[in-house]
């Protein structure tokens, strides 16, 4: 897929079945990824700076700490000295703020791409390994490929829809998979031990230590959220507007919640979540007489 196929945005009668070539390339519209693309690059800064900025540390750490993950062993990347890391710091951040103008979609995309995945090979290879990045990492390398777009783009393309379909079945991934390694590792002792009672005891704030006097109370949230990662490919089936807006809420609500009760933000997840959202529908075109005009909108969609 070396092109973005662009065509004027219309319904289908009938929904396409997940995961069939249809639905992997049902067109979307090229202002949803435009918004996206933007708030996905500009959050590398954040993620640098902010969420991540442990990382630079490694740069002060002796080279005979380093474990490179297997990707990073088969590419022979380099080893993170001082030099290295620093340099690969600010690369990324001055091509992440040059992508989000929308410029050089491809070239500046894939250099952040490639920067970003050496980042997070630095960052993951002293012992720990955050499974929260998959989705936005999956985003950043699905972005490129979809070319020019713009945030008053009329137009829809195929290369979008396999684009956020992409992100979309990672971010589904992400909580199937956690299930299956709950499952694979703890067995349904995860679910009727004290797993969230442990997590409550260690990093709980005032919001959430009320739990630990409810006797059932943490035990049944350990059954919900098994139930609601086994069950998260249904969010294939999102379709209208107002089931993706009613999915983001339901998923960046989940993860508020765990924040609020334990701490623990998956923040570059929530950033993947987003590109479910109908960004599209925050333009509002204008004729010159002043009345308004209707705006194309993705596979499924009723204009607003």
């Amino acid at each position: 897929m070396t092109g973005t196929r662009a065509l004027p945005a219309r319904p289908e009668t009938a929904p396409a079945v997940p995961l069939t070539p249809r639905w992997w390339f049902r067109p979307v519209p090229l202002a949803r990824i435009a918004v996206f693309r933007t708030i996905a690059y500009l959050f590398v800064p954040v993620d640098v700076f902010l969420t991540t900025a442990w990382v630079r540390a490694h740069a002060d750490v002796p080279t005979e700490f380093y474990q490179p993950l297997l990707i990073g062993r088969v590419l022979h990347l380099p080893t993170p000295t001082h030099t290295v890391v620093l340099v690969v710091q600010w690369a990324l951040v001055v091509a992440a703020v040059a992508a989000a103008t929308g410029r050089a979609p491809r070239l500046l995309g894939w250099t952040v791409f490639a920067l970003y995945a050496e980042w997070m090979v630095i960052a993951m290879s002293y012992g720990k390994v955050d499974h929260d990045r998959i989705a936005y990492l999956v985003a950043l390398a699905v972005l490129p490929t979809i070319g020019v777009a713009r945030w008053r783009d009329r137009r829809s393309s195929q290369a979008a829809g396999f684009g956020a379909a992409a992100i979309l079945v990672t971010v589904m991934l992400t909580y199937f998979l956690a299930a299956w390694a709950k499952m694979r590792f703890g067995g349904w002792d995860w679910a009727t031990g004290s797993t969230l009672t442990r997590a409550v005891v260690r990093r709980g704030t005032d919001l959430s230590t009320w739990t630990l006097d409810v006797a059932w109370l943490l035990p049944a949230a350990q059954w919900l959220m098994l139930a609601f990662e086994f069950l998260s490919p249904l969010m294939l089936l999102v379709r209208s507007d107002r089931a993706r807006i009613g999915l983001v809420v339901f998923l960046l609500g989940f993860h508020v919640m765990v924040y609020a009760g334990v701490g623990i933000i998956f923040l570059p997840h929530c950033i993947a979540i987003l590109s479910v959202l109908p960004w599209e529908r925050l333009r509002r075109d204008r004729s010159v007489a002043g009345q308004p005009v209707a705006v194309p909108v993705g596979d499924g969609d009723r204009p607003a």
